[in-house]
């Protein structure tokens, strides 16, 4: 633990202007990101004595070893800054709210010819318009069927979507008029494209207009006595009015607005948001964090806002933001989320009527949610808890492994030799510290020479971030010399406890690649797949975990995953080699290049035969380049006919290859 005063800044070098501080490690990582209106008065909070301090920020200042700051000009410039750091070097000592699961959205791709109607997750992509988040996807899909009676717009993907073009039919959707069939050339793209912002204009609220539309076109069509044409307008009315019963109106005013509760303890939060658009609630989302710095309710809130507008802009930022508690800088965040919108936004506490009422529920939400998520963490901690301190009691560890690092080898027959690293703390997958490796220094097939090849890499690349010497062996693998960029390095932490995927043999070769380099605070084991034995450093007889034992199911869960691992990567790699073709070796050329040539050639077996002067007729290709060329296919071997498998029967080579075809027909490199 260091001194806050060691690394204290000397009295008048901190700016009394608005920035963004950053406090880093030992190691230079960043620990903990803030923002201040004004620097010196800010740093000097923390820099007082220690026992003043909340624990946490005690907690932080003596782990930190050196402080930093940016100035910035106004106090908006800092909150975009800070939230930036915090998104790039995920500090430790940060509130950080992540999703208890992923929300489904409904989403209408308006960034393709045709938009298609459908259900996503995961992070908003460009041109698509999106409305929710939703509880749960059939929310979506219920709501979507009623609509496409009105709005037949496109649901298919790309897939069905082509092959009904190809064969001038459209799927069931089409013939039960849910759908308006542009791939068959039913509507334009352009009329196409109108259903699909009638749609977006419906789900945004703007409900009213339509629905009177389409009720004054159908008394026209009775009064003309097109009695089949008011039905079926009867129907849409009908459609349209069910879909929007299924959410209900909460706010009289057709108000747009973000609802965020919050509820607390000492230890952790939960966030819950209501989205309401049009006067109803049109999406529901939650987030529960760790309170790992000294924070209140208005702090809460502050990062709550930056973590859901932080990637927003336009009119998925609405007019009204409704919060139980403003953030200290609430005009530079009102400033902010105005700029991401565009126009005016306001930021304030419901005092009275319909909102607080609103606010009250979405509350009482945030309080379900926290104590749902201390009962499940609860049952999951101490069934965590219980193995880890079974693995060390039945390895006789001076502690319980917080965090278990798993090795596992494969290949297919000696070829396209790789390695997995899995990483396992406080018994849950990290998966943002999974590594993968390839064998290199010998050819061929060997378990124990690869552990021992790949456990010396991983800690020697330990030993290097350890030493901070900014020295680094090439054959360490792919993954470069170490920055110091104060980003969480990759092989930073150390494992308590180190697994390998196998029995003696592999148990001896790590333990020996851990001693060459001088580590011995490391634990090793080994789990066998055949008995699920664990094999100890030199001893001739396993342990023995009873079947029932929850250390054995974390260590099978540890070794599944690291074969896991293991094996897509190692599948990936079988891929690209049978992909690859004859141009695939010839350095410098890329792809683009190489689908010029095929395409301009027609296959590679012309491509072949072509001269060095024909093939610099081809865009984009020098004379060094298609001499390079020329070289390579020249020592490649040729492939041999294709062969017609029903008659027996060569095929000459007539057909042109298709554009981006990288080797002949009927041959895999």
């Amino acid at each position: 633990m260091a001194d806050p005063s060691s690394y204290r800044p000397q009295p008048g070098q901190i700016p009394d202007s608005p920035g963004v501080y950053r406090f880093r490690d030992e190691h230079r990582r960043v620990i903990y990101v803030g923002k201040a209106k004004s620097l010196r008065q800010r740093l000097a909070n923390y820099f007082q004595d220690v026992a003043g301090l909340h624990p946490r920020t005690a907690t932080m200042v003596t782990t930190a070893a050196s402080v930093e700051w940016t100035v910035v000009s106004t106090e908006v410039e800092a909150l975009q800054l800070e939230y930036s750091w915090i998104k790039e070097y995920d500090p430790r000592f940060n509130v950080k709210y992540r999703d208890d699961k992923s929300y489904p959205s409904l989403a209408v791709t308006l960034n393709e010819e045709y938009p298609r109607v459908q259900v996503m997750r995961g992070p908003k992509k460009k041109g698509v318009r999106y409305f929710g988040p939703y509880a749960h996807a059939w929310a979506i899909r219920e709501t979507v069927d009623l609509m496409l009676r009105v709005f037949p717009v496109r649901t298919c993907s790309a897939g069905v979507f082509k092959r009904s073009a190809q064969i001038g039919r459209p799927c069931l959707l089409g013939y039960i008029g849910k759908c308006s069939a542009p791939c068959v050339g039913r509507v334009t793209p352009e009329e196409h494209r109108e259903l699909a912002e009638d749609f977006c204009d419906f789900m945004a609220g703007r409900t009213g207009a339509y629905l009177s539309r389409l009720e004054k076109e159908m008394h026209i069509a009775a009064e003309d006595m097109e009695y089949e044409k008011a039905a079926r307008l009867r129907d849409d009315i009908g459609a349209l009015r069910r879909a929007m019963e299924k959410n209900a109106v909460v706010l009289a005013d057709a108000t747009d607005a973000d609802l965020i509760a919050v509820a607390e303890d000492e230890l952790e939060a939960a966030v819950q948001i209501f989205h309401v658009r049009g006067g109803r609630v049109r999406g529901q989302r939650g987030w529960v964090t760790d309170k790992v710095e000294a924070v209140d309710t208005a702090g809460l809130v502050e990062h709550a806002l930056q973590q859901l507008y932080g990637e927003e802009k336009g009119e998925s930022v609405p007019k009204e933001v409704l919060v139980p508690a403003l953030p200290e800088d609430t005009p530079a965040l009102a400033q902010w989320l105005a700029e991401r919108r565009g126009s005016q936004v306001s930021l304030r506490i419901p005092q009275r009527g319909d909102k607080k009422a609103l606010m009250e529920t979405v509350h009482r939400n945030a309080q379900q949610s926290l104590a749902l998520h201390k009962t499940k963490r609860a049952s999951d901690l101490t069934t965590r808890s219980r193995a880890l301190e079974e693995i060390a009691e039945a390895l006789e560890l001076d502690g319980a492994p917080l965090r278990i690092e798993c090795f596992d080898i494969s290949h297919l027959q000696g070829d396209d030799v790789v390695a997995s690293m899995v990483v396992f703390e406080d018994g849950l997958a990290r998966k943002s510290e999974y590594r993968r490796f390839q064998v290199k220094s010998f050819e061929g097939q060997d378990d124990v020479r690869s552990m021992h090849e790949v456990v010396s890499r991983r800690f020697r690349r330990y030993l290097v971030e350890k030493s901070k010497t900014g020295e680094w062996d090439p054959q360490d693998g792919e993954d470069g010399p170490p920055e110091d960029d104060g980003k969480p390095k990759r092989f930073a932490y150390p494992p308590q406890l180190v697994v390998v995927d196998g029995g003696q043999p592999q148990v001896a070769a790590a333990k020996r690649a851990l001693d060459e380099l001088g580590i011995d605070d490391v634990a090793v084991c080994g789990l066998a797949k055949r008995l699920e034995e664990v094999w100890l450093p030199g001893e001739d007889d396993p342990v023995v975990l009873p079947r029932t034992s929850e250390g054995l199911y974390l260590l099978q869960r540890v070794r599944d995953e690291a074969h896991r691992f293991a094996i897509q990567y190692q599948r990936s790699k079988r891929g690209k080699r049978l992909k690859a073709g004859p141009l695939d070796e010839v350095p410098g050329l890329g792809e683009s290049r190489k689908q010029a040539l095929v395409k301009h050639f027609g296959s590679v077996k012309k491509l072949r035969q072509a001269t060095i002067d024909q093939i610099c007729e081809v865009p984009g290709i020098g004379r060094k380049t298609a001499e390079t060329v020329a070289a390579a296919l020249a020592g490649a071997a040729p492939a041999g006919p294709a062969v017609n498998t029903a008659t027996g029967e060569i095929i000459e080579d007539e057909n042109p290859a298709p554009a981006g075809a990288s080797s002949e027909r009927g041959t895999e490199q």
